[in-house]
């Protein structure tokens, strides 16, 4: 189900014997499985934490569970760990909890609202920010509105033109041109309210 590489166990065995807890495991889960804000969670379970229903991996020195209604999404999952001069980094690859990719026969406010959800709206969240999909014309225009921190926000022009138009022009080559329609002269929690330009797809 997963592949957890010999780097991988070798972290999860650290950062447990730190904890000093007998019995001590890794519970993987998935949190909204099947849509484009899919993301795994990891974290220390102790065993009266444990509901029974996990899967669980027996790894060199510890257990790994996976939540029982998560497996199915973590069919062809990978997990490692990049060593760095920082001290490293874990990567985990599940290219099944977001459901199903739109596919090339797919209509293009399909893939223009999945590009939205799967990566421009996770990244612009750190800033309270969401972008949501007006329309698409038949020449191919793609109108959005900017909502939470981006509405009113002075970078929002930064934000569209460096992270949210290139992004959409890269995914979904069919797009003309990206337009924002929101009234930015009435948000009420601005990110930036200066009128230097920065980036909240930085």
């Amino acid at each position: 189900m997963i592949e957890i590489s010999e780097r991988a166990q070798k972290h999860f065995l650290r950062l447990l014997s730190q904890q000093g807890i007998d019995g001590l495991s890794i519970r993987l889960r998935v949190t909204s499985p099947g849509t484009p804000a899919a993301n795994c969670e990891l974290e220390f379970a102790e065993p009266e934490d444990l509901n029974g229903q996990e899967w669980t991996i027996v790894c060199d020195g510890f257990d790994f569970n996976v939540e029982g209604d998560s497996a199915a999404w973590l069919e062809g999952a990978s997990i490692d760990f990049e060593p760095n001069a920082t001290g490293g980094q874990l990567n985990i690859r599940a290219p099944r909890i977001k459901g199903e990719i739109p596919g090339e026969n797919a209509g293009l406010i399909e893939r223009v609202r999945f590009v939205l959800e799967a990566e421009i709206n996770p990244r612009i969240a750190s800033h309270g920010g969401r972008v949501t999909l007006l329309e698409v014309d038949a020449d191919g225009v793609v109108v959005l509105q900017f909502g939470g921190g981006c509405h009113g926000c002075a970078s929002v022009d930064v934000t569209l033109k460096h992270g949210v138009e290139k992004t959409l022009r890269e995914r979904v080559p069919e797009i003309t041109a990206v337009r924002d329609a929101t009234d930015h002269s009435g948000g009420s929690n601005p990110y930036y309210r200066k009128t230097e330009g920065q980036s909240a797809m930085g």
